[in-house]
């Protein structure tokens, strides 16, 4: 990975980890989940679609718009409200944290589907590091409480559609220019959520701190963060893009402790560094401070 990819990967971080910090804010002040979700994704969309289509609009997309209608579900639909849901039991620095389980995820998937992602030798273990991480995540945080159990659970399924989505990207839109992808996706992504967000619109004006979270929520951290995200697994490919997730989940524990006076606990600073160790190393195949190992012509 370059200079690039890395700053690029940062500011997303940035913005995803900030993510579960605005969803919060919408959900304490009464806004139901799923127009939280059908509000980002549209704001998202009014900032890609014109980016695309000043950039030469969907052509690309013809004969492919079920792979746009699938990944659409899969990546933005789907894991959004399983995050938002989920939010509504756990708080949003631990949401943060178990959305890190998304490399391990791509890697046992990768076993089955993807023979340059599948993890090899060390790559093996960093997965069954990363899944105790998340064993001891919900064994010691969320213990003893249904509720925050199946919110848990939630966040953790949306993870696995994120795996899901990047992998089939690389394999089934490989061509199509990232903003095209993020644009199209948002946007069909936007008209399935319209209906049902409607019957759950705000029953009064959303505080000013509710809908500035939003606008950002949706523009940045929806809109922008998608863009970077899909140019990143162009770029350097679904695994190394997934490492975005040992970045934000230090974020979203940094701004649920400071802003929103979320607890921090050992065993959520025990779990995280095992799901980013495993991660790392699922991902990398090697340990942090080792190189690269070549691949065989």
């Amino acid at each position: 990975m370059n200079r690039r990819s890395w700053l690029l990967m940062g500011l997303l971080a940035a913005l995803w980890g900030a993510s579960y910090l605005f969803i919060k804010v919408a959900l304490e002040d009464g806004v139901a989940p799923i127009f939280v979700v059908f509000a980002r994704i549209a704001l998202g969309a009014l900032v890609l679609i014109p980016i695309a289509l000043r950039l030469g609009g969907f052509a690309g997309l013809r004969g492919r718009w079920d792979a746009i209608v699938f990944m659409a579900l899969v990546q933005v639909v789907v894991p959004f409200l399983l995050i938002t849901y989920g939010e509504q039991h756990i708080p949003s620095a631990l949401a943060g944290i178990l959305v890190a389980s998304a490399p391990i995820f791509t890697a046992l998937l990768a076993v089955r589907y993807d023979e340059d992602e599948r993890p090899r030798g060390i790559a093996a273990a960093g997965v069954v590091l990363g899944i105790l991480g998340v064993v001891l995540l919900f064994g010691l945080d969320l213990r003893g409480d249904a509720e925050a159990l199946l919110g848990g659970l939630m966040v953790v399924l949306a993870s696995l559609g994120y795996a899901i989505g990047g992998l089939y990207l690389k394999h089934n839109l490989r061509g199509v220019p990232p903003v095209v992808i993020a644009a199209s996706t948002t946007g069909v992504s936007t008209l399935v959520l319209a209906v049902p967000a409607m019957f759950a619109l705000p029953a009064a004006m959303p505080e000013a701190e509710t809908v500035g979270s939003l606008l950002v929520l949706g523009a940045g951290g929806t809109g922008i963060a998608f863009l970077i995200f899909y140019t990143l697994i162009s770029e350097i490919g679904p695994s190394r893009a997934s490492l975005v997730t040992y970045l934000a989940p230090g974020f979203a524990v940094i701004y649920g402790v400071w802003l929103l006076s979320e607890p921090l606990t050992a065993g959520a600073l025990l779990g995280l560094g095992l799901i980013l160790a495993g991660s790392w190393v699922a991902a990398e195949g090697r340990m942090p401070g080792r190189p690269r190992p070549i691949a065989a012509p």
